[in-house]
Protein backbone atom coordinates (compact mmCIF):
# COMPACT_ATOMS: atom_id res chain seq x y z
CA UNK A 1 0.00 0.00 0.00
CA UNK A 2 1.14 3.56 -0.68
CA UNK A 3 -0.14 7.09 -0.17
CA UNK A 4 0.26 9.95 -2.66
CA UNK A 5 0.56 13.69 -2.11
CA UNK A 6 0.12 16.36 -4.80
CA UNK A 7 3.20 18.56 -4.93
CA UNK A 8 3.99 21.78 -6.79
CA UNK A 9 7.29 23.60 -7.18
CA UNK A 10 8.75 26.18 -9.54
CA UNK A 11 11.18 25.80 -12.42
CA UNK A 12 14.03 28.20 -13.13
CA UNK A 13 11.62 30.62 -14.87
CA UNK A 14 9.15 30.70 -12.01
CA UNK A 15 6.60 28.46 -13.74
CA UNK A 16 4.80 25.89 -11.61
CA UNK A 17 5.61 22.23 -12.15
CA UNK A 18 3.12 19.57 -11.07
CA UNK A 19 4.29 16.50 -9.18
CA UNK A 20 3.17 13.56 -7.11
CA UNK A 21 5.05 12.20 -4.12
CA UNK A 22 4.35 8.51 -3.52
CA UNK A 23 4.98 7.54 0.11
CA UNK A 24 5.30 4.09 1.63
CA UNK A 25 2.86 3.33 4.43
CA UNK A 26 5.78 2.44 6.69
CA UNK A 27 9.13 4.14 7.27
CA UNK A 28 10.86 5.92 4.39
CA UNK A 29 14.14 4.20 3.53
CA UNK A 30 15.20 7.00 1.19
CA UNK A 31 13.77 9.61 -1.16
CA UNK A 32 13.93 9.03 -4.92
CA UNK A 33 13.34 11.27 -7.92
CA UNK A 34 11.76 9.89 -11.12
CA UNK A 35 12.13 11.53 -14.57
CA UNK A 36 9.59 10.49 -17.22
CA UNK A 37 10.15 9.78 -20.90
CA UNK A 38 10.20 12.29 -23.79
CA UNK A 39 6.81 14.04 -24.24
CA UNK A 40 5.29 11.71 -21.61
CA UNK A 41 4.00 12.64 -18.16
CA UNK A 42 4.34 11.61 -14.55
CA UNK A 43 1.04 9.71 -14.80
CA UNK A 44 1.71 7.21 -17.60
CA UNK A 45 1.50 3.54 -16.63
CA UNK A 46 5.26 3.06 -16.58
CA UNK A 47 5.94 6.06 -14.35
CA UNK A 48 3.11 5.22 -11.93
CA UNK A 49 4.00 1.55 -11.81
CA UNK A 50 7.71 1.97 -11.14
CA UNK A 51 7.11 4.73 -8.59
CA UNK A 52 4.48 2.83 -6.66
CA UNK A 53 6.48 -0.40 -6.74
CA UNK A 54 9.36 1.51 -5.16
CA UNK A 55 7.02 3.13 -2.63
CA UNK A 56 5.59 -0.27 -1.70
CA UNK A 57 9.14 -1.29 -0.78
CA UNK A 58 9.88 1.70 1.41
CA UNK A 59 10.97 4.50 -0.92
CA UNK A 60 9.30 7.92 -1.18
CA UNK A 61 9.29 8.79 -4.89
CA UNK A 62 8.74 12.21 -6.45
CA UNK A 63 7.57 12.03 -10.09
CA UNK A 64 6.84 15.28 -11.89
CA UNK A 65 5.84 16.70 -15.26
CA UNK A 66 8.62 18.49 -17.11
CA UNK A 67 7.90 22.06 -18.16
CA UNK A 68 5.10 22.28 -20.74
CA UNK A 69 3.95 18.69 -20.27
CA UNK A 70 1.15 17.06 -18.30
CA UNK A 71 -0.14 19.43 -15.64
CA UNK A 72 2.95 21.63 -15.51
CA UNK A 73 2.99 25.21 -16.69
CA UNK A 74 5.13 26.53 -19.52
CA UNK A 75 5.39 26.12 -23.28
CA UNK A 76 6.92 22.83 -24.38
CA UNK A 77 8.32 24.45 -27.52
CA UNK A 78 10.51 26.66 -25.32
CA UNK A 79 12.12 23.71 -23.57
CA UNK A 80 15.38 21.89 -24.26
CA UNK A 81 17.25 18.93 -22.84
CA UNK A 82 19.17 21.43 -20.70
CA UNK A 83 15.93 22.83 -19.30
CA UNK A 84 14.82 19.28 -18.48
CA UNK A 85 18.01 18.80 -16.48
CA UNK A 86 17.34 22.10 -14.74
CA UNK A 87 13.80 20.91 -13.90
CA UNK A 88 15.33 17.80 -12.33
CA UNK A 89 17.67 19.89 -10.23
CA UNK A 90 14.75 22.08 -9.11
CA UNK A 91 12.84 18.94 -8.11
CA UNK A 92 15.86 17.75 -6.10
CA UNK A 93 16.02 21.19 -4.43
CA UNK A 94 12.35 20.93 -3.49
CA UNK A 95 12.86 17.51 -1.90
CA UNK A 96 15.94 18.77 -0.06
CA UNK A 97 14.14 21.81 1.33
CA UNK A 98 10.76 20.26 2.12
CA UNK A 99 11.55 16.63 2.94
CA UNK A 100 14.98 15.11 2.40
CA UNK A 101 17.40 15.24 -0.54
CA UNK A 102 17.04 12.35 -3.00
CA UNK A 103 19.53 9.52 -2.69
CA UNK A 104 18.20 7.72 -5.78
CA UNK A 105 17.59 9.06 -9.28
CA UNK A 106 15.50 7.06 -11.77
CA UNK A 107 15.02 8.08 -15.39
CA UNK A 108 12.92 6.56 -18.18
CA UNK A 109 13.98 6.97 -21.83
CA UNK A 110 15.15 10.58 -22.38
CA UNK A 111 14.49 11.08 -18.67
CA UNK A 112 17.19 8.46 -18.15
CA UNK A 113 19.67 10.55 -20.09
CA UNK A 114 18.57 13.54 -18.01
CA UNK A 115 19.26 11.84 -14.67
CA UNK A 116 22.70 10.77 -15.94
CA UNK A 117 23.41 14.40 -16.85
CA UNK A 118 22.10 15.67 -13.49
CA UNK A 119 23.53 13.06 -11.12
CA UNK A 120 26.91 14.71 -10.55
CA UNK A 121 25.13 17.94 -9.59
CA UNK A 122 23.10 16.36 -6.76
CA UNK A 123 25.73 15.49 -4.14
CA UNK A 124 23.37 13.47 -1.92
CA UNK A 125 22.57 10.98 -4.69
CA UNK A 126 24.14 7.59 -4.05
CA UNK A 127 22.59 5.57 -6.88
CA UNK A 128 21.19 6.14 -10.37
CA UNK A 129 18.96 3.87 -12.45
CA UNK A 130 18.00 4.21 -16.11
CA UNK A 131 15.16 2.49 -17.94
CA UNK A 132 15.35 2.26 -21.75
CA UNK A 133 17.61 5.32 -21.86
CA UNK A 134 19.52 6.58 -24.88
CA UNK A 135 23.26 6.97 -24.42
CA UNK A 136 23.13 10.39 -26.08
CA UNK A 137 20.28 12.93 -26.05
CA UNK A 138 20.53 13.49 -29.80
CA UNK A 139 19.09 10.01 -30.26
CA UNK A 140 15.75 11.86 -30.11
CA UNK A 141 16.42 13.29 -33.58
CA UNK A 142 15.61 9.87 -35.06
CA UNK A 143 12.05 10.19 -33.79
CA UNK A 144 11.26 13.69 -35.04
CA UNK A 145 9.17 12.38 -37.93
CA UNK A 146 11.89 13.10 -40.48
CA UNK A 147 11.61 16.85 -39.92
CA UNK A 148 15.09 17.65 -38.65
CA UNK A 149 16.00 19.32 -41.96
CA UNK A 150 12.81 21.39 -41.87
CA UNK A 151 13.58 22.43 -38.29
CA UNK A 152 17.12 23.40 -39.27
CA UNK A 153 15.86 25.39 -42.25
CA UNK A 154 12.74 27.08 -40.84
CA UNK A 155 13.71 27.23 -37.19
CA UNK A 156 10.82 25.02 -36.07
CA UNK A 157 8.31 22.39 -37.19
CA UNK A 158 5.26 20.61 -35.86
CA UNK A 159 6.16 16.98 -35.25
CA UNK A 160 3.82 14.05 -34.59
CA UNK A 161 5.01 12.19 -31.50
CA UNK A 162 2.88 9.32 -30.27
CA UNK A 163 -0.15 10.64 -32.13
CA UNK A 164 0.13 14.14 -30.65
CA UNK A 165 1.49 17.30 -32.35
CA UNK A 166 4.47 19.03 -30.73
CA UNK A 167 6.21 22.19 -31.91
CA UNK A 168 9.95 21.49 -31.97
CA UNK A 169 12.34 24.40 -32.35
CA UNK A 170 15.92 24.55 -33.61
CA UNK A 171 17.09 25.49 -30.14
CA UNK A 172 15.85 22.10 -28.91
CA UNK A 173 17.66 20.19 -31.67
CA UNK A 174 20.89 22.15 -31.23
CA UNK A 175 20.86 21.62 -27.48
CA UNK A 176 20.58 17.84 -27.86
CA UNK A 177 24.00 17.72 -29.49
CA UNK A 178 25.60 19.88 -26.81
CA UNK A 179 25.49 17.16 -24.13
CA UNK A 180 28.09 14.41 -23.79
CA UNK A 181 26.14 12.20 -21.40
CA UNK A 182 28.65 9.35 -21.58
CA UNK A 183 31.35 11.72 -20.27
CA UNK A 184 29.07 12.45 -17.31
CA UNK A 185 28.62 8.71 -16.78
CA UNK A 186 32.38 8.11 -16.84
CA UNK A 187 32.88 10.79 -14.19
CA UNK A 188 29.99 9.59 -12.01
CA UNK A 189 31.05 8.08 -8.70
CA UNK A 190 27.66 6.59 -7.90
CA UNK A 191 26.15 3.13 -8.21
CA UNK A 192 24.43 2.61 -11.58
CA UNK A 193 21.68 0.24 -12.70
CA UNK A 194 20.94 0.02 -16.43
CA UNK A 195 17.59 -1.57 -17.32
CA UNK A 196 16.62 -2.20 -20.94
CA UNK A 197 14.50 -4.56 -23.02
CA UNK A 198 16.53 -6.40 -25.71
CA UNK A 199 13.78 -5.93 -28.29
CA UNK A 200 13.10 -2.25 -27.59
CA UNK A 201 12.40 -0.80 -31.05
CA UNK A 202 12.38 2.83 -29.89
CA UNK A 203 15.78 2.97 -28.19
CA UNK A 204 18.06 0.11 -29.15
CA UNK A 205 19.61 -1.98 -26.39
CA UNK A 206 23.02 -0.98 -27.82
CA UNK A 207 22.48 2.30 -25.93
CA UNK A 208 22.41 0.35 -22.68
CA UNK A 209 25.70 -1.28 -23.68
CA UNK A 210 27.30 2.12 -24.27
CA UNK A 211 26.13 3.44 -20.89
CA UNK A 212 27.23 0.30 -19.05
CA UNK A 213 30.71 0.30 -20.63
CA UNK A 214 31.22 4.00 -19.84
CA UNK A 215 30.26 3.60 -16.17
CA UNK A 216 32.52 2.77 -13.27
CA UNK A 217 31.75 0.03 -10.80
CA UNK A 218 29.49 -0.63 -8.99
CA UNK A 219 27.26 -1.08 -12.03
CA UNK A 220 24.58 -3.59 -12.97
CA UNK A 221 22.48 -4.48 -16.01
CA UNK A 222 19.00 -6.01 -15.89
CA UNK A 223 17.11 -7.21 -18.95
CA UNK A 224 13.45 -6.23 -19.12
CA UNK A 225 12.80 -9.17 -21.44
CA UNK A 226 9.81 -8.51 -23.71
CA UNK A 227 8.69 -5.22 -22.14
CA UNK A 228 7.87 -2.41 -24.57
CA UNK A 229 9.69 0.92 -24.49
CA UNK A 230 7.02 2.69 -22.42
CA UNK A 231 6.52 -0.13 -19.90
CA UNK A 232 2.86 0.09 -20.80
CA UNK A 233 2.02 -3.27 -19.20
CA UNK A 234 1.52 -3.01 -15.46
CA UNK A 235 3.41 -6.24 -14.79
CA UNK A 236 6.50 -4.87 -16.57
CA UNK A 237 6.42 -1.62 -14.60
CA UNK A 238 5.93 -3.53 -11.33
CA UNK A 239 8.82 -5.86 -12.19
CA UNK A 240 11.14 -2.96 -13.02
CA UNK A 241 10.23 -1.18 -9.79
CA UNK A 242 10.66 -4.32 -7.68
CA UNK A 243 14.08 -5.14 -9.12
CA UNK A 244 15.13 -1.52 -8.77
CA UNK A 245 14.09 -1.45 -5.10
CA UNK A 246 15.99 -4.65 -4.33
CA UNK A 247 19.11 -3.33 -6.08
CA UNK A 248 18.92 0.08 -4.38
CA UNK A 249 18.73 -1.54 -0.94
CA UNK A 250 22.46 -2.23 -1.09
CA UNK A 251 23.29 1.43 -1.67
CA UNK A 252 20.53 3.65 -0.28
CA UNK A 253 18.14 1.39 1.60
CA UNK A 254 18.91 2.44 5.14
CA UNK A 255 20.32 5.25 7.21
CA UNK A 256 23.87 4.59 8.42
CA UNK A 257 23.42 7.21 11.15
CA UNK A 258 20.23 5.56 12.37
CA UNK A 259 21.88 2.15 12.46
CA UNK A 260 24.93 3.51 14.26
CA UNK A 261 22.84 5.19 16.95
CA UNK A 262 20.79 2.07 17.54
CA UNK A 263 23.87 -0.15 17.94
CA UNK A 264 24.48 1.19 21.43
CA UNK A 265 21.07 -0.02 22.58
CA UNK A 266 19.18 3.19 21.89
CA UNK A 267 15.83 3.29 20.14
CA UNK A 268 15.96 6.61 18.27
CA UNK A 269 12.78 8.37 17.13
CA UNK A 270 12.93 11.18 14.58
CA UNK A 271 10.23 13.40 13.09
CA UNK A 272 9.38 12.46 9.49
CA UNK A 273 10.03 15.46 7.17
CA UNK A 274 6.75 16.81 5.80
CA UNK A 275 4.56 14.68 8.05
CA UNK A 276 2.19 16.03 10.71
CA UNK A 277 3.13 13.81 13.65
CA UNK A 278 4.81 10.69 12.20
CA UNK A 279 8.05 9.40 13.71
CA UNK A 280 10.60 7.05 12.18
CA UNK A 281 12.16 4.84 14.83
CA UNK A 282 15.64 3.36 14.37
CA UNK A 283 16.26 0.39 16.64
CA UNK A 284 18.65 -2.52 16.31
CA UNK A 285 19.48 -1.55 12.74
CA UNK A 286 15.80 -1.59 11.74
CA UNK A 287 13.29 1.15 10.94
CA UNK A 288 9.73 1.28 12.30
CA UNK A 289 7.19 4.08 11.88
CA UNK A 290 4.78 5.37 14.52
CA UNK A 291 2.02 7.91 13.85
CA UNK A 292 -1.18 9.33 15.25
CA UNK A 293 -4.46 8.24 13.73
CA UNK A 294 -6.70 10.38 11.54
CA UNK A 295 -9.05 11.08 14.47
CA UNK A 296 -6.16 12.82 16.24
CA UNK A 297 -5.05 14.79 13.20
CA UNK A 298 -2.32 12.37 12.14
CA UNK A 299 -1.82 10.61 8.84
CA UNK A 300 -2.20 7.05 10.14
CA UNK A 301 1.00 5.90 8.40
CA UNK A 302 1.89 3.57 11.26
CA UNK A 303 0.61 2.28 14.59
CA UNK A 304 0.47 4.78 17.44
CA UNK A 305 3.02 4.42 20.25
CA UNK A 306 0.57 2.68 22.60
CA UNK A 307 -0.20 0.13 19.90
CA UNK A 308 3.54 -0.43 19.51
CA UNK A 309 3.70 -1.16 23.24
CA UNK A 310 0.88 -3.69 22.82
CA UNK A 311 2.74 -5.20 19.86
CA UNK A 312 5.99 -5.41 21.86
CA UNK A 313 4.22 -7.31 24.64
CA UNK A 314 2.61 -9.71 22.15
CA UNK A 315 5.80 -10.28 20.14
CA UNK A 316 7.97 -10.77 23.21
CA UNK A 317 5.58 -13.41 24.51
CA UNK A 318 5.60 -15.23 21.18
CA UNK A 319 9.39 -15.28 20.94
CA UNK A 320 9.71 -16.43 24.55
CA UNK A 321 7.19 -19.25 23.97
CA UNK A 322 9.10 -20.57 20.95
CA UNK A 323 12.43 -20.38 22.78
CA UNK A 324 11.04 -22.31 25.72
CA UNK A 325 9.35 -24.95 23.57
CA UNK A 326 12.52 -25.46 21.53
CA UNK A 327 14.57 -25.96 24.67
CA UNK A 328 12.00 -28.47 25.96
CA UNK A 329 11.68 -30.08 22.51
CA UNK A 330 7.91 -29.67 22.66
CA UNK A 331 5.92 -29.67 19.37
CA UNK A 332 4.85 -26.02 19.44
CA UNK A 333 4.05 -25.00 15.83
CA UNK A 334 2.68 -21.47 16.14
CA UNK A 335 1.78 -18.84 18.70
CA UNK A 336 -0.83 -16.10 18.33
CA UNK A 337 -0.93 -13.46 21.04
CA UNK A 338 -3.37 -10.55 20.91
CA UNK A 339 -3.02 -7.56 23.24
CA UNK A 340 -5.19 -4.48 23.72
CA UNK A 341 -5.97 -1.90 26.35
CA UNK A 342 -9.04 -2.75 28.38
CA UNK A 343 -12.14 -1.13 26.83
CA UNK A 344 -13.45 1.98 28.53
CA UNK A 345 -10.14 3.26 29.83
CA UNK A 346 -7.70 5.86 28.47
CA UNK A 347 -6.72 4.52 25.07
CA UNK A 348 -3.16 5.85 25.44
CA UNK A 349 -2.55 5.18 29.14
CA UNK A 350 -3.66 1.62 29.82
CA UNK A 351 -4.35 0.87 33.47
CA UNK A 352 -5.24 -2.65 32.33
CA UNK A 353 -4.11 -4.64 29.28
CA UNK A 354 -5.90 -7.71 28.01
CA UNK A 355 -3.91 -10.58 26.52
CA UNK A 356 -5.27 -13.52 24.50
CA UNK A 357 -3.04 -16.53 23.74
CA UNK A 358 -3.56 -19.28 21.17
CA UNK A 359 -1.12 -22.15 20.77
CA UNK A 360 -0.91 -24.58 17.85
CA UNK A 361 0.77 -27.95 17.85
CA UNK A 362 0.42 -31.43 19.29
CA UNK A 363 0.58 -30.21 22.88
CA UNK A 364 -1.15 -31.67 25.92
CA UNK A 365 -2.98 -29.52 28.45
CA UNK A 366 -0.05 -29.45 30.85
CA UNK A 367 2.34 -28.24 28.15
CA UNK A 368 -0.10 -25.53 27.02
CA UNK A 369 -0.53 -24.32 30.59
CA UNK A 370 3.23 -24.18 31.15
CA UNK A 371 3.89 -22.29 27.88
CA UNK A 372 1.17 -19.78 28.77
CA UNK A 373 2.79 -19.31 32.17
CA UNK A 374 6.18 -18.75 30.52
CA UNK A 375 4.66 -16.18 28.14
CA UNK A 376 3.66 -14.13 31.18
CA UNK A 377 7.32 -14.13 32.26
CA UNK A 378 8.70 -12.65 29.05
CA UNK A 379 10.95 -9.56 29.49
CA UNK A 380 8.41 -7.01 28.26
CA UNK A 381 5.62 -8.46 30.44
CA UNK A 382 7.85 -8.33 33.51
CA UNK A 383 9.01 -4.78 32.69
CA UNK A 384 5.44 -3.50 32.29
CA UNK A 385 4.20 -5.31 35.37
CA UNK A 386 7.02 -4.06 37.58
CA UNK A 387 7.10 -0.50 36.32
CA UNK A 388 10.20 1.32 35.06
CA UNK A 389 12.10 4.28 36.46
CA UNK A 390 12.66 6.49 33.37
CA UNK A 391 15.55 8.96 33.69
CA UNK A 392 16.48 11.83 31.37
CA UNK A 393 20.05 11.67 30.12
CA UNK A 394 19.60 13.88 27.05
CA UNK A 395 21.15 17.27 26.34
CA UNK A 396 18.74 20.22 26.49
Amino acid sequence: MTTTETIRFQNADGETLAARLDFPVGPVKAYALFAHCFTCSKDIIGARGVSRALAARGYAVLRFDFTGLGQSEGDFSDTTFSSNVDDLLRAADHLRQSYEAPKLLVGHSLGGAAVLAAANRVPEVLAVATIAAPSAPDHVKRHLDGKVDEIEKDGEAVVDLGGRPFRIRKSFVDDLSAHAVLDEVAAMKKALLVMHAPLDDTVSVSNATDIFIAARHPKSFVSLDDADHLLSRKQDADYAGGVLAAWAERFVGSSDDAEAESEDGWAVSRSVPGATFAQDIAVGGHLVRADAGAAEGGDGTGPNPTQLAHAALAACGGITAHMYARRKKWPLEAVEIAVRGAPGGDQHVNAVMEKRVRLSGDLDDEQKARITEIIDKCPVHRMLAAGVDIRHTDER
